[in-house]
């Protein structure tokens, strides 16, 4: 009743709070931390993967990973919920993996003899095909909750606790220990890489995604808070904007929204008002929200906007190109003069078709309150590495190289 929605009254909340099914194990079994200290010490091929646990941990749990793996040495990859967690600009940093991970990424799993995951689930997405997932592969798992562990593969030690707990413990007791022999195959692996790198290559007079976002986090000093929505661009993201911190990037992850990036954006920039603030988004998923334009214009929010237009709903185009012979049954799309949408609404917008316009155009975007570019990027480009869904991790469609060296060079 209305009159009893107007009483003013004195809040007294419960003394305890108790969750009927859920009560979170803390503190690891120490027995089994023993058992993780032992394959840590007999491996050879070990590696970290990191998932979005990490990041929703807490800073000091991500500060004490990075202890961690600085300690033994160990090559690290993450989940796309996990970048940031550990830097980018780190040597011992693999990349993202999984679907559209790095090359030596997922063969660095692939090959592993053993394998550390924190904070992360085993998804689909990062293992391929079950059966064929790390086979030589021993693995630990450190996790809250242990209805994860044993879920989706079979792991030899599970580690249930407070994950800022479980790494200092881990800390505490592990020695550094010298792989040269993979260190130095990773490197190579990374070489193979590089050679295949659009970023890489001459400026051939196409505008490639790799560009915008290489050239935006170059210009940024990765730095900025970047939003994502979900796509080609999400991955593009994933792979050339290289994450320092934790809570750098902002993204709806498995929840595949379209639409999430403008709206998510206006949040984080109301949340972190001193951060430089980017949306990443696709022509497909801006049309789907765009009229929040309204709203960061209404609250004079400092927001940047970075469309990859491709004139196509991306990831289900290079499906259809894949796996279809090029039917592009309702992927491509149409939309409006974006820059010319911006000015409509007190936005300044500019047009970019060719690499040599994005640095002025992103330096000038900085300048302003508020900022929308239209990147018209190479419309059937895809997303390399790709691992087709049911195969193996390792079986990956990669870039062709259009150039003539070796990794060594």
């Amino acid at each position: 009743p209305k009159d009893v929605q107007f009483k003013v009254g004195r809040y007294v909340g419960p003394a305890n709070v108790t969750h009927r099914t859920y009560r979170p194990q803390t503190k690891a079994d120490p027995r089994r931390i023993e058992q993780a200290l032992d394959l840590i010490a007999k491996a050879k091929r070990p590696v970290f993967y990191t998932g979005g646990g990490v990041v929703n941990a807490g800073p000091e749990a991500a500060k004490t990973l990075r202890a961690l793996v600085k300690a033994t040495g160990f090559p690290i990859t993450s989940t796309l919920m996990g970048l940031g967690a550990f830097p980018a600009s780190d040597p011992q940093w693999l990349g993202m993996l999984g679907m559209h991970g790095t090359y030596e990424a997922n063969l660095t799993m692939n090959r592993s003899d053993l394998i550390i995951a924190v904070g992360a689930r085993f998804d689909d997405r990062v293992t391929g095909r079950l059966d064929a997932f790390a086979p030589h592969a021993k693995k630990i798992h450190i996790e809250i909750d242990p209805a994860e562990v044993h879920k989706n593969v079979t792991v030899d030690v599970g580690l249930v606790g407070d994950l800022k707990e479980v790494l200092t413990r881990l800390l505490s007791m592990v020695g550094e220990a010298k792989h040269e022999d993979w260190v130095g195959h990773i490197n190579s692996l990374k070489g193979e890489t590089a050679v295949r790198d659009i970023k890489n290559l001459p400026d051939s007079g196409h505008l490639y995604a790799a560009h915008v976002i290489h050239d935006l986090h170059t210009l940024t000093e990765g730095k900025a808070l970047v939003v994502t929505d979900v796509g080609q661009h999400q991955m593009w993201e994933a792979q050339y904007y290289h994450h320092e911190t934790p809570r750098s990037l902002i993204t709806s992850g498995g929840l595949g929204t379209m639409g999430f990036a403008l709206p998510a954006a206006i949040g984080a920039k109301v949340g972190k008002p001193d951060a430089e603030v980017w949306v990443v988004v696709g022509d497909g998923g801006f049309q789907m929200t765009l009229c929040e334009l309204a709203t960061m214009v209404q609250e004079e929010l400092d927001v940047k906007i970075c469309i990859i237009n491709n004139g196509y709903l991306g990831m289900v185009r290079q499906w259809q190109e894949f796996f279809y012979q090029r039917r592009y049954a309702a992927t491509p799309i149409t939309g409006p003069e974006f820059e010319k949408l911006a000015q409509a609404y007190g936005v300044w917008g500019a047009t970019v078709s060719t690499r040599g316009d994005v640095e002025p155009t992103v330096a000038t975007a900085r300048r302003q309150r508020g900022a929308l570019i239209d990147f018209r990027v190479e419309q059937e480009d895809s997303v390399f590495p790709m691992v087709p869904a049911g195969n193996d991790l390792h079986n990956m469609i990669r870039r062709p190289s259009p150039i003539v060296e070796t990794s060594a060079d």
